[in-house]
């Protein structure tokens, strides 16, 4: 389960640890005696006595606690300018401008209370957890760290410091502080996913099974299901993986839960019971992109291509500006029907107004055109694909299919130099483009360089003797599609 600020369950910065942990021992355990001075400082003059001093400093607190943060600030002000040196009186006033939303304000007051009393493991967290707000993660793990140094008998200093590792992606740091964690509270439910996520991410598939399944025991939960599912997937268990990933989506049918057990249906190759997944997905989340995206696989699959083409063009009307769908779209253009063929040409037509800096847009686009009307299209038309195509390379140099797509353009014009340079060029970005070889060896011919064009139909036949056989190849392809949805989908698209 992923969140803005990395992998991890819960975000930091929406637990508000700092607040409960800090209340619980500092604020609430105030001494009178300390009241005007930190660490080291000098005694301050109380206002009037340090009775008077606590009676205020205590209506600070309570208003606080009843998020009357303006009344709190406007007392503690008072407080401040008396006793600027008190730990306390700092520690809440970075807490109060944490509850107005102004954690820049805060962090100059929590710095203040750690300097004063660097041996507060509360303050060292409250400190941390406002740098993580401040999206300023380097300058929280010292922080965290000494929290725990403090206190490592804490559940909340070793929960606080793993957490934070997960959620800056250092998996592997995370999971000793994790388990210590979940030691001193086997029944924390978040740690205990969160180290499983650590464990299953860290490639450790045989411990985060064990801390699955333990914490099965405390809670049958959709997420931990889903998650045993990518622990079996790793360890390439594929019945249980899809069993898991089944009893994920009973036990919570959400888009995301559907999404992985049709995922895992597709990967190996059960198509039809992928697409029901998918069509029963999307009959209770309809406006879910990744599940019609599924659907749109699977229907490839299964070579009904107009349905798998109708479902992309419903994910990229879901989502125009992920580039995903239409990338498959482009891949499709070519056997689809010509009326849904229409219908695809206008999506991708979209994706390249849409999209004006993404080589995948013109190519798709040019070669939807060249494929679908060859030998029909008129010299405009044949300039716009040209230009397309010309486009893409603009856009990406690297671009091998786009070279290759140019060169069978001029092919088709009877401009075999011009095609034999755009073979070259899709050769040197990648030498083992098979039909690079075998196109480049057929204008050889048409030039009437035999010898050369040999050459590149040996290295042809050689590289297509490595080519798997026709069903792993299509197999193949759908992994990739698969793959890179995955991807997409854990990225949040564009």
């Amino acid at each position: 389960m992923l969140n803005k600020l990395g992998l991890g369950k819960v975000a930091l910065s929406e637990k508000l640890l700092f607040v409960s942990i800090t209340l619980g021992t500092s604020l609430l355990s105030f001494n009178p005696a300390r009241a005007g001075r930190g660490q080291g400082a000098a005694p301050v003059q109380p206002m009037q006595s340090v009775r008077e001093f606590k009676r205020r400093f205590d209506v600070a607190a309570a208003d606080y606690q009843a998020r009357r943060y303006s009344e709190a600030l406007d007392e503690l002000k008072q407080l401040l300018r008396k006793s600027p040196e008190s730990f306390e009186v700092n520690e809440l006033t970075g807490l109060v401008y944490i509850g107005l939303g102004k954690e820049e304000g805060a962090n100059a007051y929590l710095a203040k209370a750690v300097r004063l009393n660097p041996q507060s493991a509360p303050a060292q967290t409250a400190l941390a957890a406002n740098l993580m707000s401040l999206h300023r993660p380097k300058e929280a793990e010292p922080h965290f760290r000494m929290a725990a140094e403090l206190e490592p008998r804490s559940y909340d200093a070793n929960h606080n410091l793993g957490e934070y590792y997960v959620q800056i992606g250092r998996l592997a740091e995370s999971i000793p502080y994790l388990q210590q964690a979940q030691q001193i509270k086997p029944m924390a439910y978040d740690n205990g996913y969160d180290l499983a996520l650590a464990l299953v991410r860290t490639g450790r598939v045989d411990e985060a099974r064990l801390q699955l399944q333990s914490l099965l025991k405390l809670q049958d939960t959709g997420e931990l299901h889903s998650l045993l599912g990518e622990v079996e997937e790793k360890a390439k268990n594929y019945v249980a993986a899809g069993q898991q990933y089944e009893l994920a989506a009973r036990l919570d049918p959400s888009e995301s839960n559907i999404f992985n057990w049709g995922v895992e249906l597709l990967l190996h190759q059960t198509l039809e019971p992928a697409i029901a997944v998918f069509k029963a997905g999307l009959g209770r989340h309809p406006q879910s992109a990744q599940l019609y995206i599924g659907l749109g696989i699977a229907y490839y699959g299964r070579a009904h291509y107009d349905e798998g083409a109708r479902a992309l063009c419903q994910a990229a009307d879901l989502k125009p500006k992920d580039p995903f769908p239409y990338t498959l779209l482009g891949r499709a253009c070519q056997v689809v029907s010509p009326t849904m063929a229409d219908e695809v040409k206008a999506h991708l037509r979209r994706f390249v107004k849409l999209a004006p800096r993404n080589a995948s847009a013109p190519y798709y686009y040019a070669t939807c055109l060249w494929q679908r009307d060859q030998g029909q299209q008129d010299p405009a038309r044949l300039v716009e694909i040209e230009s397309l195509l010309k486009s893409a390379i603009s856009l990406d140099p690297q671009y091998a299919d786009a070279y290759l797509q140019l060169g069978l353009l001029y092919v088709g014009q009877h401009k075999y130099n011009a095609a034999i340079s755009q073979y070259r060029r899709a050769l040197k970005v990648n030498s083992s483009l098979a039909d690079a070889h075998y196109r480049l060896g057929q204008a050889l011919v048409r030039m009437g360089d035999t010898k050369r064009a040999q050459q590149e139909f040996a290295v042809f036949e050689q590289l297509h003797k490595q080519e798997v056989a026709e069903a792993d190849k299509q197999r193949s392809e759908i992994q990739t599609f698969v793959y890179n949805m995955r991807a997409a989908e854990g990225s949040g698209g564009p």
